[in-house]
This record gives structure tokens, C-alpha cells and sequence, in this order.
């Protein structure tokens, strides 16, 4: 699979209407089911978000988990490494945010970013690169064998899409505070940050990837919220039965 050649915009015979409808039950079921993955505190769920600038990844979590519990339920962005996090291991920072029995943690980007922006900046040697997949592999198979469910998605959208999208982020004053300049910057690097995220999506496949067309919100919504929702009827959480000493 290439995504140069993988659809960023749902088939024209998909009802937009209807994705709606079927969107919002999701949600709904979504956040009933967190009461019992909270209330029974065995399993946990981790949500990866990763995609190009604009794909919407923090449209898709606060429409996805808008029914969720806050107290069950934490997000978290990794940016740029700090310093300390930098003098430890790439996952050191990342296996400190992974959830506790009865959570559902979310990444908004995630360790995929330390394997995608040195692969195309240049800043980290290959071989260093190549021993990141398989750790990442590794990584993630301990957390599924304890417990903890792993979903993860990539937002692909078109880069005409993208273009419009950041362009709303200098002509609409509510976007104003989402706008970079680094953000364009990076997009002149479209095609290699495209071709790492093929190499990432090939060679960190023991979780699955979810490849989420994201021109057009309502579908994206629709695919995620059905992924997520999948997720938690397999954990299969159960209210606990009463307990009581009474007599």
C-alpha cells in the first residue's frame, strides 16, 4: 500500500446524512462502554492519532470522545522532545502516558514522531532509525499482552486539502492561534514525510493501522468513532456485581 495512491475522500455513494446519524450512535455507545472499562478496571484502551499537519486530529478526538467521562479518559500531545527526555531512551517519555487499567489514554501524535521527523530531517542515523521499528514493535506487543488495547489511525489527507485548510488558519481570526509558519515549511517536504509515513505503516504493522480518509470531517468521524467503538465491545467490559459485607 502506497498512500500517494489511497483515497482521502469517501465514495460518492456514501450518504453524508446518514455517516451523521451513524457517527453520533457511535459516540453515544463509545461513552457507555467507558463507564464499564472505568467501572470495571481490568483492561485499558490506547488511541494513537498520527497525520500531516491539518488532517484533524484534535477535530476527530473532540468529536469521537465527546460522551466519554473526563475522569476516565486523558489526551495527550508529545511535541519536540525536552531536554531530559532527550537523555533517555525515545520511549522513555512515552511509556510514562501509557494507561492505567480502566482508562482510555489518547495520543495526539505520538513515538511514530521519532522515527517520522528525523527520517526526514536528516538528524539521526538510519541504522538508529531501523532498530526504532522493531522497538516500537516490541513496545507495543508488551502493552497488548498486558492489557491494554491499542487503536491506531493515520489522518490522510490531500495536500489540496491541506493547502485550503492552512490558509483558513490566516483568514479566519478563531483560527488564528492554530497557525504556524513551520507548518508550511513541512509541507514543502510533502512527498518525503508521505513516504516515511509508508515505511512506518509497513514496518509497525503488529498493531494495525487504520489509514482514515480525512478531505471531509463527517466520514473521518464516522471510520474513527466506528474503529473505537470495535475496540471496546472486543475488551468487553462489565458493570462489577455488588459487593457487601452486610448482613
Amino acid at each position: 500500500m502506497k498512500l500517494h495512491n489511497t483515497a482521502t475522500c469517501p465514495e460518492k455513494s456514501i450518504n453524508e446524512e446518514e455517516s451523521r446519524n451513524k457517527t453520533a450512535d457511535n459516540v453515544k455507545d463509545i461513552g457507555d462502554r467507558q463507564s464499564m472499562l472505568f467501572a470495571e478496571s481490568k483492561k485499558s484502551l490506547l488511541v494513537i492519532f498520527q497525520g500531516m499537519d491539518t488532517s484533524g486530529k484534535d477535530g476527530a478526538i473532540k468529536k469521537v470522545f465527546a460522551d466519554v467521562n473526563p475522569n476516565g479518559c486523558h489526551v495527550i500531545s508529545f511535541g519536540r522532545p525536552t531536554e531530559r527526555e532527550y537523555s533517555q531512551d525515545f520511549l522513555w517519555r512515552i511509556h510514562h502516558h501509557t494507561p492505567p487499567f480502566g482508562m482510555i489514554h489518547i495520543f495526539n501524535r505520538s513515538h511514530y514522531e521519532d522515527i517520522l521527523v528525523p527520517s526526514v530531517e536528516g538528524y539521526i542515523d538510519q541504522s538508529i532509525i531501523k532498530e526504532r521499528y522493531q522497538q516500537i514493535n516490541d513496545f507495543e506487543k508488551m502493552l497488548e499482552a498486558n492489557g491494554t488495547t491499542i487503536v491506531k489511525f493515520f489522518l490522510h489527507i490531500s495536500k489540496e486539502e491541506q493547502e485550503e485548510r492552512l490558509k483558513e488558519r490566516m483568514t479566519n481570526p478563531k483560527k488564528f492561534w492554530k497557525h504556524k509558519d513551520s507548518d508550511w515549511t513541512a509541507r514543502e517536504k510533502w512527498d518525503q514525510y508521505l513516504e516515511a509515513y509508508d515505511t512506518i505503516i509497513e514496518k509497525c504493522n503488529i498493531v494495525p493501522w487504520h489509514i482514515i480518509p480525512a478531505d471531509k470531517n463527517w466520514y473521518k468521524e464516522l471510520l474513527v468513532s466506528g474503529q473505537v467503538e470495535m475496540a471496546l465491545k472486543k475488551i468487553g467490559s462489565k458493570f462489577p456485581p455488588l459487593i457487601t459485607n452486610l448482613t
